[in-house]
């Protein structure tokens, strides 16, 4: 169990970090939104501050569950270009899908969205302060308030940035989470439903994209959604590793998340340089053979009646192993 929660520790932070790389952040945006087409330019992306977002209301002692809302906004990363808030929510693996996403998802928007209703009440408490202070001409600039924008401290002309949360999923199984909430209700009744709230759940997972959709990624988020998707099937994947040449020379960052979200246990050179994961697979399946010899040949010593001694001084000769190596490896194998 520790070892489990240290791997999905593990992963957590290596998808947040390769997410928040603003050229994939972007990336994923302009693919999921504009079908790859370059609208939103990650040069012009600032961060926006998750952990000044609280929940807005209830009374002094009401039971809120803000910590929960604070848990989640740990898995976000968020951005804006002032046309909207972008968010980003990584998901890897099936034991992580969240089946009442849409409820989340909604919680998180309409924070972002109250948030934005709090600092224009706040823009207006401070306009009509400086007018308190004789400074008429910016009042002027904001107007005179009715009772209603007083109030709510929203003005008529007030508008708000839409905000946009985007689920990635890292995952290589299908996606068999709500993306609605239509389809976690309970009552069927469509003449009812018509009239009942809904979200949608904006969702890129691997095995629901195309190849198509997926070339149309302009960062290496599509090499990593390609290795995803047909990380089960191998013959496939060998396919298009070898044919593609991205894969030749790849970030070393992508290509940790691509190694340790689907298990690979591919081995690459020190240092932060980029990656050639055809030549890390060659490696990989040459190092299986090599132990698939050892172990056969371990065995088959100890069917002809090798003392285990006798053993380790023939694996040793046999394979070019130091003596530290060989008892290491015919002892895992005796």
């Amino acid at each position: 169990m520790r070892e489990r929660n240290y791997i999905m520790g593990k992963i957590d932070t290596i998808t947040k970090e390769y997410i928040e790389n603003p050229v994939v952040f972007a990336d994923a945006f302009n693919q999921f939104l504009y079908h790859g087409n370059q609208r939103i330019d990650p040069t012009q992306l600032t961060e926006l501050d998750t952990t000044g977002i609280v929940i807005p209301y209830g009374a002094d002692g009401a039971s809120v569950p803000e910590q929960k809302y604070r848990d989640v906004l740990k898995l976000l990363h968020t951005m804006t270009d002032r046309n909207a808030a972008y968010c980003v929510m990584g998901i890897e693996n099936q034991a992580e899908i969240h089946y009442a996403l849409p409820v989340r998802n909604g919680v998180y928007d309409f924070l972002q969205l109250s948030r934005q209703i709090s600092e224009a009440a706040n823009s207006h408490k401070h306009a009509m302060k400086e007018k308190a202070a004789g400074q008429p001409d910016q009042m002027q600039k904001e107007g005179v308030p009715t009772n209603g924008e007083f109030l709510g401290g929203f003005w008529k002309t007030d508008r708000l940035i839409p905000v946009i949360t985007l689920v990635i999923y890292f995952g290589s199984d299908d996606w068999d989470a709500p993306l609605s909430l239509k389809e976690m209700y309970s009552n069927t009744n469509s003449e009812l439903l018509a009239h009942a709230p809904d979200y949608h759940v904006n969702l890129i997972a691997p095995k629901k994209l195309s190849d198509g959709e997926i070339n149309a990624f302009h960062s290496n988020l599509r090499e990593v959604m390609l290795y995803i998707k047909y990380s089960k099937d191998k013959a496939k994947l060998n396919e298009i590793i070898e044919r593609d040449s991205n894969f030749q020379s790849m970030a070393r960052q992508a290509a940790d998340v691509i190694n340790i979200v689907t298990g690979s246990k591919l081995k690459f050179p020190e240092g932060k340089g980029d990656v050639n994961m055809c030549l890390a697979i060659q490696q990989m399946r040459e190092e299986s053979e090599l132990v698939g010899q050892i172990k056969g040949a371990v065995l088959m010593c100890k069917n002809l009646g090798l003392s285990l001694t006798d053993t380790i001084n023939r694996i040793a000769e046999m394979f070019q192993l130091s003596e530290n190596e060989s008892i290491k490896t015919v002892k895992q194998y005796w």
